[in-house]
């Protein structure tokens, strides 16, 4: 059977952003199934402590702006730093994939639309047409996504996705957990490419 690894991700943040690409074909390699889990980040920085980035001091709000540079020239991606639509309610979009999920759907490049609209592309992903244009170009029936996306079920998943986040010991985005544990950040890329290269026993507390 292929291994799983749970992402826990939000399409408001450029850590996600820059490493998506980079654990999509770390994923495919080791032919590794992937359960997208969309969070509220809030929640999840409330139980480990983290601060949102206007509460951070200003010395780390610079030097997050200089490492997002540094991730972008590493990867190769297009980034704003300061996009235009940011900070925005990522709430509808991450309903959007998590109404995929539910269908059985692989969201995993209609993520990468979402993604890069904050990021690279500086749109408002908090606009119906936006994502319903995505979700076309990817295939789906916009329409009916977005009418998943807007029921209460689905705000249900994305709390409960939170409560999974936290009792797995995520800190923050994007986190990949593999057997139980787990990877944050998408500098620990590498770092789970080598736990499924070896399939080494999991490392716990």
């Amino acid at each position: 059977m292929p291994v799983t690894i749970d992402y826990y991700m939000t399409s408001i943040s450029p850590f996600t952003y820059l490493g998506h690409q980079t654990f999509r074909a770390i994923a495919h390699k080791h032919g590794a199934e992937v359960r997208v889990k969309p969070v509220n980040l809030g929640r999840v920085f409330e139980n480990s402590g983290a601060l949102p980035l206007a509460q951070r001091p200003t010395v780390r709000q610079r030097y997050r702006l200089v490492e997002l540079q540094r991730i972008a020239d590493y990867r190769g991606m297009p980034l704003h730093t300061k996009p235009r639509y940011w900070p925005v309610d990522p709430g509808l979009a991450e309903h959007t994939i998590i109404a995929l999920v539910e269908a059985g759907h692989d969201p995993l490049s209609y993520m990468d639309r979402v993604l890069a609209s904050v990021w690279a592309n500086e749109e408002d992903i908090a606009d119906e047409a936006i994502l319903a244009a995505h979700l076309r170009s990817e295939g789906f029936d916009a329409d009916a996504v977005l009418e998943q996306a807007r029921m209460s079920e689905t705000a249900e998943i994305r709390a409960r996705n939170s409560e999974e986040a936290i009792a797995a010991d995520v800190v923050g985005v994007p986190a990949f957990v593999l057997k139980g544990e787990p990877f944050w950040g998408q500098d620990r890329l590498e770092y789970l490419d080598q736990a499924l290269a070896s399939g080494r026993k999991p490392f716990s507390p």
